[in-house]
């Protein structure tokens, strides 16, 4: 009589394991990581610092949860301007007087991302190699990539959610 209580018992208990185990690797899936990549191919340099305050707020939200994240920014065409400090003169991405304006503060706020929140930067090097531009003159921890959109589309086939700053 014993043995009929006890299988059932065991029955129960291996389903409750099972289905705790499911869940677990149901809600596991990325490392649990929230994956987005922000798409920066703009030379609006207010359009740029709209864009690093989104990022921001995010990475708040996500530590207030105490998340884990994986923040990536793919810099295509324009957004060469803001990941290094040359003027790209006689360039399609030439500096403007806005740029100018803003660059100490843009750059803070992108290095900031970066060095303290571990966002990671990522440069079209089509856009790069088109210009001419030396990767010595691009900010520190910024790597390039074969194609940016090509990348972005890889991010989104990783699982990344894509967002455009308008």
């Amino acid at each position: 009589m014993r043995q009929n209580t006890i299988t059932p018992f065991l029955l129960a208990v291996l389903l409750l394991i099972s289905a705790f185990i499911s869940q677990a690797n149901a809600s596991d899936d990325n490392d649990g990581a929230h994956k987005v990549v922000y798409h920066a191919d703009f030379a609006d340099p207010r359009r740029f610092s709209a864009m690093l305050t989104s990022i921001n707020n995010m990475l708040t939200h996500y530590e207030n949860e105490m998340l884990d994240y994986d923040i990536r920014i793919v810099f295509v065409a324009h957004g060469i301007r803001y990941v290094t400090d040359d003027k790209l003169t006689k360039t399609p991405f030439e500096e403007d007087a806005d740029l100018a304006e803003r660059r100490a503060n843009l750059k803070g706020r992108l290095m900031s991302l970066h060095d303290v929140k571990n966002v990671k930067l990522e440069l079209c090097d089509i856009t790069r190699s088109q210009i001419g531009l030396d990767k010595a003159k691009l900010y520190p921890g910024v790597t390039s990539v074969p194609s940016g959109v090509v990348r972005v589309a890889e991010l989104q086939h990783e699982g990344f959610a894509y967002i455009k700053v308008e």
